[in-house]
């Protein structure tokens, strides 16, 4: 045994033994259909984890796959936890066996691990059709593993796989599972509702019996497939768990497991129990994105709490009260939470919603009715054409900004464009555009190709401008979508047009509206680098 193996237990109690959270996003989150996580991926998101604080994480299964062998051993080497204890996952030893002979036993204890994670079977059904044993083999299974790896310095923590059917099929059977791993040293046994199928109130009620039963201390790894799994989670800490199982943004088989940042903002913030360190709280929102981007998928909009929608207002009415007290339409100050309200506009707003909108562009209305009046006005008439400015702040404060100001930022004319697209014999496309333009005073004629005919447009707008605009050579436009527009038909339809653009250092999104597709995509584009060039602090030419 080395030195590390032998301190790492005690040092895995941590300076607060007296609840757990306990991640599994690299493990069972990363069953998630999607999801392919590299060794590299797993760093990553374990430094996320440990920097947000939880106390514990599972990196996987040591034995069972090279990429999770590796991880272990390069997480030794290359990450100096500072809140976290890792944790090996595995199961218990073989029917019919010994855990010291057990090859699969040997490779948890082979991961250098302090925390080692194993699954029983606690559902009677899955003892006798799954591991083919009998009830008290598996029982024997239980006791032998958990009391080797505890002798072997080991802090053992058991899942009771499908806990909560078993409990309901065979409950006598189900508590002797328990009650065989917390005899054997196990310092956790966790009910596990693997199926996903329980209610808050079954959930509440079995873990109260069973501990009561049992003397064991109890955690709860809930999955979400009725939707539940954070209530599920609370309703056990409720009753009497003091560890609890999630995953980052909910990620898991199926639908998901428990939500790691909901349960934690609820046991901070709703029950003020202390489960992260000082200050990590208003972490969550980045950490929660950042590991979004890591398993490189979109963040979900409206999760709570960290979801940029989470704390986003668009009626009228919301907005109204919300100028005269925030906390009258939010539960939290979103910034507990790292996160920000937002304002949408739509024409839904009303004056407050404007007013307020206005202030969080940094354009001040300064209280001016009539003004305001007329921008409201303004949106209403423009959304019941097509546009939309929740989805495209830009552009609505280029509208804000020219009705306040009296007159529209202008950095260039346009006199015309033209995009055309070229069906060639042997199959292939080109796509060519041209626009006429006039900055500063000059007239500009430009022509470029690009890979569509709206991307070719782009392409000669920089081309004419980006001797005048350096700052343009910046821009990147990151996403494009088009939507038909409800209640039109077929190639006469309507259309909008929503672009995203960056300069590396912000983002920005504008919506162009027209019948035509490529004239819709004309607009969104003069507004993108209209917008970035006012960002910039360039001044408008005319």
């Amino acid at each position: 045994m080395t030195t590390t193996e032998a301190t790492a237990p005690d040092a895995a109690r941590g300076p607060d033994d007296a609840f757990h959270v306990f991640d599994t996003t690299l493990r069972d989150g990363a069953q998630r259909e999607g999801i392919n996580l590299t060794v590299a991926d797993k760093l990553t998101i374990a430094r996320h984890l440990d920097e947000f604080g939880v106390g514990f994480i599972e990196g996987g299964w040591p034995g069972a796959n090279p990429r999770d062998t590796e991880f272990f051993a390069r997480a030794r080497a290359e990450i100096r936890f500072k809140h976290a204890q890792l944790v090996a996952f595995g199961a218990t030893r073989r029917a019919g066996g010994s855990a010291a002979q057990d090859p699969q036993v040997r490779a948890l204890l082979e991961s250098g691990a302090p925390v080692i994670t194993l699954v029983a079977k606690s559902h009677d059904r899955h003892v006798e059709l799954a591991l083919r044993t009998t009830l008290d083999e598996n029982l024997e299974m239980v006791r032998d593993t958990v009391s080797h790896l505890v002798a072997q310095g080991r802090r053992v923590f058991v899942d009771c796989e499908h806990f909560f059917d078993g409990y309901r099929a065979n409950p006598e059977y189900a508590k002797s599972v328990v009650r065989a791993a917390h005899e054997a040293g196990a310092d956790v046994v966790i009910l596990c509702d693997t199926n996903g199928g329980m209610l808050p109130a079954q959930i509440g009620a079995t873990v109260s019996t069973v501990l009561a039963d049992t003397g064991a201390r109890l955690g709860i790894h809930a999955q979400d497939d009725t939707g539940c799994a954070v209530a599920n989670t609370l309703a056990a800490v409720d009753a009497g768990a003091t560890h609890v199982q999630c995953t980052a943004n909910g990620y898991g088989e199926r639908v998901g497991n428990a939500n790691l940042f909901p349960v934690v903002a609820a046991l901070e913030i709703k029950y003020g129990r202390r489960v992260l360190p000082e200050g990590a709280l208003a972490e969550m929102t980045r950490t929660s994105h950042a590991i979004a981007e890591v398993v490189n998928l979109t963040p979900s909009t409206h999760q709570p709490y960290v979801g940029v929608s989470a704390f986003a207002h668009k009626a009228g009415l919301h907005a109204s009260a919300i100028k005269v007290d925030p906390d009258l339409y939010q539960h939290i100050d979103p910034e507990l939470v790292g996160n920000t309200m937002r304002m949408l506009v739509s024409d839904m707003a009303g004056r407050a919603s404007i007013e307020l909108k206005g202030k969080e562009l940094g354009v001040d209305l300064g209280g001016d009715r009539a003004l305001i009046a007329r921008v409201v006005e303004r949106v209403k008439e423009r959304e019941l054409a097509g546009y939309t400015y929740e989805a495209a702040d830009a552009s609505f404060e280029l509208l804000l900004r020219a009705e306040a100001e009296g007159r529209a930022r202008k950095y260039f004319r346009t006199e015309s464009w033209r995009a055309i697209v070229e069906d060639r014999p042997d199959g292939t496309h080109a796509n060519e555009a041209t626009v006429k333009l006039w900055a500063k005073g000059e007239r500009i004629v430009a022509t470029a190709e690009g890979n569509g005919p709206v991307n070719a447009l782009d392409r000669a707008l920089r081309v004419a401008l980006e001797r005048f605009y350096p700052q343009l050579a910046k821009f990147e436009l990151t996403d494009y979508k088009v939507r038909i527009l409800e209640g039109t038909h077929g190639t006469e339809s309507t259309t909008r047009v929503l672009i995203s653009t960056t300069d590396g250092t912000r983002e920005w999104s504008t919506v162009g509206v027209a019948p035509n597709v490529i004239a819709a995509s004309w607009q969104a584009l003069e507004d993108a680098i209209t917008y970035g060039l006012l960002r910039a602090g360039v001044e408008p030419a005319e």
